[in-house]
């Protein structure tokens, strides 16, 4: 008799269920026990990454690579860049802490990424130069898009030190 089981976690790190594969075979080999249990611990953890991007429906997930193959590494990334989810790998992996529960933080804080200018200011280029790529560089779209006059978005712009073309914008 052989039981191999494995682990579901939910979107707040907590057990919620077990995927268990029992057999009472008795050519059922050492080998062939743990090919069943790498499939069930496959399995376990595409359940989770499935539960865990149903319970974010809104948000960005980012996917990152552990040393623990067994485990699903995933955040949850809000419209507003803030991490309101992980999964239980992704603490660890980020350095966020302990197993509690999780408080939303920015992203840039989690992933390492410290670009430039801080606070409104860095909100205010990302904010244009997301409007810039939406409208493919058409600068009077854009404005219309940021609800400002053309004027006033190539004053932003200038003071921002962003050009006009997209390809300075990809560069940035």
């Amino acid at each position: 008799m052989s039981c191999i089981d494995a682990p579901i976690y939910g979107a707040d790190r907590q057990i919620v269920a077990a995927l268990d594969v029992s057999s009472a075979r008795a050519d059922q080999t050492e080998g062939f026990n743990r090919l069943i249990g790498a499939q069930v611990a496959q399995t376990a953890r595409a359940i989770e990454e499935a539960k865990f991007r149903v319970a974010f429906p809104a948000a960005r997930i980012v996917v990152a690579e552990s040393e623990d193959a067994e485990a699903a590494t995933l955040l949850a990334i809000d419209a507003d860049d803030l991490v309101v989810g992980a999964t239980r790998e992704a603490p660890r992996v980020f350095g966020m802490g302990g197993s509690g529960t999780l408080t939303a933080r920015p992203a840039a804080d989690i992933l390492g990424r410290e670009d430039g200018p801080t606070g409104f200011e860095r909100a205010e280029r990302a904010a244009v130069i997301r409007a810039l790529a939406r409208e493919d560089g058409n600068v009077s779209q854009a404005a219309r898009q940021l609800g400002v006059g053309r004027a006033t978005l190539y004053r932003r712009m200038k003071r921002l030190g962003l050009g006009k073309s997209q390809a300075h914008l990809s560069q940035t």
